[in-house]
């Protein structure tokens, strides 16, 4: 018989069963805490689910909630409530959270560091090397988590203004307009999108946290089939969910290069979107299932996701409301990658790009380069998506602005970008977009778009083998750069009339020409990792 354990959460103590589960599960589906967030359980790879344990951060998903009994667990929900204000303050001050899905986790693991750096002298005296140890004493505690969204330097400025902020409280909001952010950051976003305090403290209404108590789990087994349990663990249990891995076979290039003497080539490889929430929706029986989309697009990364449908049928079968979720491993195998293509291209403006075959990828390139040839081809592998950030076209407007000297790129709704990246690294780059609506919305989202470029250039892939089979698993392995691996941004926002438009997708584009100009034009993406 299943005994119990008791510990304290957020100042209450909570008497949970013992039933083998981890303690982000007894805090998710026991205490009903849901700050505490699943981005790759049991991986311990994201960090969404750091808690402090007796005030020591620690990631949930891997400790046994049997370790922790009679032990104090703190969440971001938990801390008091003018420090949960005061972070939200400096999230929104700096665009430091888009979606806010890992932010609580980043909250918690930081929020000590910052009562640290809050109260040392030397960060007070605003030395030059006082403020670059503390910026490294923030990436540093920062390689536990990954956030796809900001590109870190955003996350990096909130941790060092909260610290700041012991000694000059930042003001909520600072007159500035919310509607008007969560307009620009649905615009860039291109899904509804808001812009609040709650939001970035994680309380943006994602799916799997909304759902009833009562609510039966769904998690995909082997075989494809849906495994049903009371609980996370339960559920899990049932379907034999085995830990992801992170393979030993090299990447490969999977599309060959177009026949023909070209002045420019570049061939790209298999890459995962890496959202940070997985799929996951909840119904009720003979109701409508609750969108998998909470705050934001997943960069059209569940544009087709099958776990809405999943619960709805599920639920009706049951009787009861059920969740539907995917694990991160289900969200590496069947969620959509960017399509792997090759190009060749010369000076005197012919081109040919060869793309495996994806649904309206040719019309999105056609639109940028409307004279090249453009040839699908089938390739054994997992699903590939158009709807992803930019998918197809910039890949091949890097590589028309490679065969200039500018890395400028103007996209189809009017925006313009240009990059150019120091020898130190540092990246600049000049957006104009329309109205900017919010300029820290825009200069989060710019920065984000700058981090994923960087990668998809320097480091990023998935290995899938010649059968079409995923074998890249863990979060880890995707190759996403990390907070220390990030250059400065410096960021200049235009304006020269016009409605808003996406400027975020044209900033990605100028910054993967430029990163490919700066590593030397190589023949593959990504050009440092083998």
């Amino acid at each position: 018989m299943t005994g119990t354990i008791t510990l304290v959460v957020d100042g209450r103590e909570c008497t949970i069963p013992d039933d083998g589960g981890s303690l982000l599960d007894a805090l998710r589906d026991h205490a009903g805490v849901r700050a505490a967030k699943d981005g790759c359980a049991p991986q311990g790879q994201c960090g969404c689910c750091t808690v402090l344990i007796d005030g020591q951060p620690r990631v949930a998903c891997v400790t046994a909630a049997r370790r922790v009994a009679g032990r104090t667990v703190t969440t971001t929900a938990g801390l008091p409530t003018g420090r949960q204000a005061a972070w939200a303050a400096c999230l929104l001050a700096t665009g430091g959270s888009q979606c806010g899905f890992c932010t609580p986790g980043i909250v918690a693991r930081l929020d000590p560091l910052v009562t640290k750096l809050a109260a040392s002298p030397a960060l007070s005296s605003g030395s030059s090397a006082a403020a670059g140890s503390a910026r490294s004493a923030v990436d540093q505690a920062l390689l536990a988590h990954l956030c796809r969204c900001t590109g870190w330097q955003t996350v990096r400025e909130s941790a060092l203004l909260m610290a700041a902020s012991a000694t000059t409280p930042v003001a909520e909001n600072a007159g500035r307009d919310l509607d008007a952010a969560g307009r620009r950051a649905s615009i860039e976003g291109r899904s509804p999108q808001q812009v609040a305090a709650l939001v970035a403290l994680g309380d943006a209404g994602f799916a799997d946290d909304t759902s009833p108590a009562d609510a039966l789990v769904a998690v995909l087994a082997a075989d494809g089939t849906w495994a049903v349990g009371e609980t996370m663990h339960e559920a899990r249990v049932a379907a034999g969910k085995v830990q992801g891995r992170r393979t030993t076979i090299p990447l490969h290039w999977p599309v060959e290069l177009p026949p023909g003497a070209w002045d420019r080539t570049l061939q790209t490889t298999w890459v995962e979107p890496a959202y940070l929430e997985p799929d996951a929706a909840w119904c009720r029986p003979g109701g409508e299932p609750v969108s998998s989309l909470a705050n934001g697009g997943a960069f059209g990364g569940k544009a087709a996701t099958v776990v809405g449908a999943a619960a709805r049928e599920l639920a009706d079968r049951h009787g009861r409301p059920v969740r539907a979720l995917y694990a991160r491993e289900d969200a590496v195998r069947l969620g959509p990658k960017r399509p792997p293509l090759a190009i060749g291209a010369d000076a005197g403006g012919r081109g040919a790009v060869r793309v495996v075959r994806t649904a309206g990828i040719a019309a999105v390139i056609a639109a940028v380069a409307p004279k090249w040839e453009v040839e699908e081809i089938d390739v054994a592998g997992p699903p590939t998506s158009a709807s992803l950030r930019a998918a197809g076209w910039a890949e091949v407007a890097a590589v028309l602005a490679s065969l200039g000297e500018r890395d400028v790129v103007t996209t189809l709704e009017g925006a313009m970008a240009e990059v150019t990246i120091d020898a130190d690294g540092t990246v600049h780059l000049e957006v104009s977009c329309g109205d900017p609506l919010d300029g820290i919305v825009l200069r989060s989202y710019c920065i984000g778009a700058v981090h994923q470029a960087l990668g998809m250039v320097r480091s990023e892939g998935v290995a899938v083998d010649r059968h079409g089979e995923v074998h890249d698993l863990t979060i880890r392995s995707f190759g996403i750069l990390r907070a220390q691996d990030m250059p400065n941004v410096e960021v200049t926002i235009g304006w020269n009339g016009g409605a808003p438009v996406n400027g975020s997708d044209a900033v990605f584009a100028a910054t993967l020409a430029a990163a490919w100009r700066h590593a030397g034009h190589g023949p593959t993406w990504p050009a440092a990792r083998r």
